[in-house]
């Protein structure tokens, strides 16, 4: 259910001073399936506790007046509340097939609680406890009720863990490891039999000495320098050819209705004429991506991460820099090729030395400097919790951008690039 949006909207002015984290979190498979929705406040770096509920039920109220698909599409969303939320009928208004409703292992669990859950669960909710470090006698009354359990793992030992886990396996509970932040914490877990995992693991690049591009990501980045240096559209027409793939991506592309065509493109020749230079090149940098995911029906956590990347460095460029479009471009191949090195598990000054890319963006993706480099990193302390988040004020307030003008743009981003996943998935 929506809020009516003809009516007042009360809680705006609580909500204008947060941006939100979107944090993935993946299943074994390395598929993203959820994200966790922390608000945060932007000169303070912290997420909303749960004492802080009236901002936090404001928040919940703006997500479900937005639309709450336009912020996670398809995947499910995460929610952090508290006792005293939970007894507020707003919690209603976000859909049960949606959501799941974490918990706090440290919140009182009281038999007005445990009611409220039970007949939440039974309306099909879900639920999670959350940051939990034991299974004490505290949370018995409660556990029956609730479906995932979620594990700090960056303050537990291996052992510890492994106890931990085997307990709540044995209550035929779903696990989820947070803070999981490197390929062996998350091998760790996996062997541990975890269901689920949170954290920024799939994002860091593990550099594999010789490990080689696929056929077809070469033909991408062979086809991104010939848009790069203007070659003609005979060049790029026969390059593009030998990819039956991308032929028949690119074809399916210019035929949706958002191209504005009015007649069927079949050949490729005319497809290049419609699309331009400009759209060429983005779609050929989402294709990097979508390349080694072929065959998956499900999001690639990678793809999403990169085009919302993308997508929001070209708005706060253009937001920032109106009077020049080109910046705004630079700005989204910037965004998106930041991830080339966990893509790719090279180093991006190898990757670098394969693609022809100004000397702006090769400093905005090796050193994060100049404008382009400062948008890059403004796009990661907002991704990411804790210290890193707590660099994000000082970096607005340099870039001259009102914290209320980047949650708009965040949810424009996020939109963007949920819409890309039904195109994707045609491939």
């Amino acid at each position: 259910m929506i809020l009516d949006t003809a009516q007042p909207v009360s809680f705006a002015p609580q909500v204008k001073e947060f941006f939100l984290a979107r944090q993935p979190i993946l299943d074994r498979n390395q598929n993203l399936v959820a994200y966790e929705l922390l608000f945060r406040r932007a000169d303070a770096g912290p997420a909303i506790t749960v004492d802080d509920s009236r901002a936090a039920t404001a928040i919940i109220a703006h997500t479900s007046e937005l639309g709450l698909e336009n912020v996670i599409g398809g995947a499910l969303g995460f929610f952090n509340v508290s006792s005293a939320m939970l007894m507020d009928d707003l919690v209603d208004f976000l859909p049960c097939k949606k959501v799941v409703f974490e918990l706090h292992q440290t919140d009182k669990i009281s038999p007005e609680l445990v009611q409220r859950v039970s007949g939440m669960v039974h309306e099909g909710y879900r639920f999670a406890l959350d940051d939990v470090i034991t299974l004490s006698e505290y949370i018995k009354p409660l556990l029956p009720l609730i479906e995932i359990v979620k594990i700090d793992i960056s303050v537990m030992t291996r052992a510890d863990l492994a106890i931990l886990a085997a307990q709540f396996k044995q209550a035929h509970k779903l696990l989820l490891a947070e803070k999981v932040e490197t390929i062996e914490q998350f091998q760790n877990c996996l062997d541990l039999g975890f269901d689920y995992y949170q954290g920024y693991y799939f994002a860091k690049p593990a550099i594999l000495s010789g490990k080689k591009l696929t056929a077809s990501q070469l033909g991408i980045m062979q086809l991104m320098t010939l848009v790069a240096r203007d070659a003609d559209n005979a060049e790029i027409e026969h390059s593009i050819k030998k990819e039956v793939s991308l032929c028949l991506s690119l074809l399916r592309l210019v035929n949706t209705t958002g191209m504005g065509v009015t007649k069927s493109i079949d050949s490729l020749s005319e497809a290049l004429v419609v699309l331009g230079r400009n759209q060429l090149q983005r779609w050929l940098q989402i294709q990097l991506y979508i390349a080694p995911h072929v065959n998956t029906h499900c999001a690639s956590p990678l793809l999403l991460l990169a085009t919302t990347r993308g997508k929001l460095l070209e708005l706060i460029a253009r937001k920032l820099k109106p009077a020049n479009k080109s910046i705004a471009d630079t700005a989204f191949t910037v965004g998106i090729l930041s991830l080339l090195d966990t893509l790719f598990g090279q180093t991006m000054e190898k990757i670098l030395g394969q693609i022809v890319l100004g000397k702006d963006v090769s400093e905005a993706l090796l050193y994060r400097r100049g404008f382009y480099g400062d948008l890059l990193k403004l796009s990661e302390y907002v991704e990411k919790s804790g210290e890193a988040s707590r660099a994000l004020a000082p970096l607005l307030l340099k870039l001259e951008l009102p914290v209320e003008d980047l949650y708009p743009l965040q949810l424009e981003a996020f939109e963007w690039s949920n819409s890309l996943l039904p195109f994707v998935h045609e491939g």
